[in-house]
């Protein structure tokens, strides 16, 4: 299975420009949605969303999803790339998810991605791993002309 793209929120550009989104400086989170979520290009805040994975006891997923530091690298052409992708452990039950979302904490939904672009739930059944990895060429480039 393949994952789709990472999808700008319609305000994500805007708030990078403005200096709102401060990519390599401000504190991100990536979290797990199901196929009745809400989330789409209109999502602004996390808070907004509907639909997130919901809570499983031990080390499994926790309401809010996981920590996701996002780095830059390059100068003409600037890589956005997750430092270490998200991992989830299912413990108690199966993580199941459609969509994963990397979110500034207390804040405004960045970009979101399909798990599977077919679209299709993805699952990892108890005792496995559930991980949010993003494509070799990081989450989005920005090239100068």
């Amino acid at each position: 299975m393949a994952a789709g793209a990472w999808v700008f929120t319609n305000t994500a550009i805007t708030k990078m420009l403005d200096g709102q989104f401060a990519i390599a400086t401000d504190t991100y989170k990536c979290a797990l949605y199901t196929s009745g979520s809400n989330l789409s290009t209109a999502s602004t805040t996390y808070a907004g969303v509907t639909a997130e994975h919901a809570n499983q006891s031990g080390s499994g997923y926790l309401t809010g999803g996981a920590a996701c530091d996002l780095t830059l690298a390059g100068t003409t052409t600037v890589t956005c790339d997750i430092a270490t992708d998200p991992v989830w452990t299912a413990t108690g039950a199966s993580i199941t998810a459609r969509w994963a979302a990397i979110y500034e904490v207390g804040g405004d939904v960045l970009c979101f991605a399909l798990c599977d672009s077919t679209p299709a739930d993805v699952t990892a059944t108890v005792g496995n791993t559930f991980t949010v990895a993003a494509h070799a060429s990081g989450v989005f480039t920005a090239t100068s002309a």
